[in-house]
């Protein structure tokens, strides 16, 4: 199959705006995919080389590519830059330069898919010494040998940014429609398996044998998936009203999501909630798990929660937040900042799925098959209650503790991906919040000169799309011993730079923040429709990603309840 024609589709692709042609689109193609091609090339189509639950990216960079475009046509880096800075995306300074040196003759071969996903997979592979050059030799062959539009969407998937408009729930729909004709009720299984597996490959390739080969995909340790989620409520009443009576009430913890999985063979691994693998950062996690939680293999859900070494108490998500990226001094950072464990879910046990088991029994399965131990691993501190004043003194404790508030959970409803009405909530003392993501930033002056300081903010609609809803440029800190600051923003930002016009850095959406504000307003200046007054970041969430931020559904909620107040 000709690299050609995904270059085709991803050009259909970005001439229209419209979901349901995309999908058509997409449809026709996939297809032409089943007949002509590889389970594995459906990748491609969100320019990525491995399924969604493997986190790592090319990690190509911009001035990178720069080399590689020069080195592969033979220009000065000066000049691949200058056109940069002028058009702003490196993809079409790739096809320019492309095009111009085909003019020439020099281009006889036509690329095969074959041959750009070998090369890009292998850019993944390679490390250690002299990484770079060889990574470069693969990207500069591929380059060397296509026409300009094929160019632009190489380089594009290096940089993890395909801009054709597409994300995970298209590719749902357009499989359910390619081979179910959209039935409704196999498009739900369809996005069932991608909940589970978050490997479109697999669920390609079954979805060509029949649904009933789909509804076979299931939990698999070792493969991370995307969590419950909870929405917020108001109050411990309401809390009852969603979740009914009696229900779980449960500590709400200021760490981050671990999902805990151990495979058939004994190897335990760590994914947080936006898929990352961070085994290697947590040895005393895993060592915690291999002693005291019985089992051939499981998936556990948690929440690992830091403490100060000196006295036991816990701290803030940010005193563990640093480990969470380091990748170097791991023993030293296990003695100086602690962690506990804090099971508070089994959704996989010995080689059978618990999604679909209710609640309290997944519950009871964690205190048996755990050996609590202080300070280092126990279940969550739970009660089962259908009182008010019970939920609330237990709600008040958790706050006097320096928890975050309380979790309410059904005690018969199954595990699912997302936020689900009905299954679990949570609760927390009245501050408007949100987890958004930042898509744009601006350039300080003065004393901010220099860095990043005012951040464009995104939340997500139902189709996974990106609506801007504002900016923010309070929060951050402008001296390292005082908390994350605009130096370190920047840092990070400038990694993720597509492109910048105007004065505005527009960034991969990677970066997720939490930010609160004073109320939301009508706005027709953002794609939202609503605008954030007095925002203010109050925290920077390396473990959360895109799927974990507000969704505008969420948001046109907050609207009307401050309406009503």
């Amino acid at each position: 199959m000709l690299y050609q024609e995904f270059v085709e589709c991803y050009e259909q692709l970005v001439g229209t705006t419209k979901r349901l042609e995309k999908t058509a689109i997409l449809a026709d193609f996939l297809i032409k995919l089943s007949k002509k091609g590889k389970a594995e090339w459906v990748y491609l189509l969100l320019g990525r080389v491995v399924p969604d639950y493997d986190a790592r990216e090319l990690g190509i960079s911009e001035q990178l590519t720069i080399k590689v475009i020069a080195q592969a046509y033979g220009i000065k880096e000066e000049k691949v830059s200058e056109r940069f800075n002028k058009i702003g995306d490196l993809g079409e300074v790739a096809e320019e330069f492309s095009g111009k040196r085909r003019q020439t003759g020099l281009f006889n071969t036509k690329l095969n898919v074959e041959k750009v996903f070998a090369n890009l997979h292998k850019v993944f592979e390679i490390e250690g010494k002299g990484a770079v050059d060889k990574k470069m030799s693969l990207i500069s062959e591929l380059l060397g040998n296509v026409k300009g539009d094929e160019a632009k969407y190489i380089v594009r998937t290096l940089l993890s940014d395909l801009r054709v408009g597409v994300s995970s729930p298209t590719i749902v729909e357009a499989i359910a429609l390619a081979f179910f004709d959209d039935n409704e009720e196999n498009a739900e299984k369809i996005q069932l398996a991608y909940d589970l597996s978050n490997d479109f490959a697999l669920i390609f390739n079954a979805a060509q044998k029949g649904i009933r080969e789909v509804e076979k995909i299931s939990l698999e340790p070792g493969r991370p998936i995307n969590v419950m989620l909870a929405p917020k409520v108001a109050s411990i009443d309401e809390a009852f009203e969603v979740c009914g009576r009696p229900a779980a009430i449960e500590e709400k913890y200021d760490g981050f999501r671990t999902l805990i999985s151990k495979d058939k063979k004994g190897k335990i691994e760590l994914f947080t909630r936006r898929l990352e693998n961070v085994t290697k950062q947590f040895p005393d996690v895993v060592n915690a798990v291999s002693k005291h939680i019985e089992g051939d293999s499981f998936i556990l859900d948690s929440e690992v929660v830091g403490y100060n070494p000196k006295n036991g108490k816990y701290m803030p998500f940010e005193s563990i937040s640093q480990r969470i990226k380091r990748k170097y001094d791991i023993d030293k950072l296990v003695k100086e900042l602690p962690v506990e464990i804090n099971v508070f879910d089994c959704i996989y046990y010995d080689g059978k799925s618990m999604i679909n088991v209710p609640f309290i029994e997944r519950r009871k399965l964690v205190e048996k098959i755990l050996k609590e131990k202080k300070l280092v691993i126990r279940p969550a501190v739970q009660i089962i209650t259908d009182k008010d004043e019970k939920g609330m003194e237990f709600y008040e404790h958790a706050l006097k503790i320096g928890e975050e508030g309380i979790m309410v959970k059904k005690l018969d409803a199954p595990y699912k991906q997302g936020r689900r009405v009905g299954y679990m909530v949570k609760m927390k003392p009245e501050v408007n919040d949100l987890d958004l993501v930042i898509v744009g930033a601006e350039h300080g002056t003065g004393k901010r000169g220099g860095w990043l300081t005012s951040y464009i903010l995104a939340c997500r609609n139902e189709k996974g799309e990106l609506l801007e809803i504002g900016k923010v440029s309070s929060g951050l800190k402008e001296k390292e011993e005082e908390g994350f600051t605009y130096e370190q923003m920047t840092n990070l930002l400038n990694e993720l730079k597509v492109d910048e016009k105007n004065g505005v850095v527009r960034v991969k959406p990677k970066i997720i923040v939490m930010v609160t504000y004073q109320n939301i307003q009508e706005s027709p200046s953002y794609s939202s429709g609503y605008a954030l007054r007095f925002p203010r970041i109050i925290r920077y969430r390396p473990d959360r990603g895109v799927r974990d931020i507000a969704s505008a559904e969420e948001i046109e909620k907050e609207v009307k309840m401050a309406k009503r107040k």
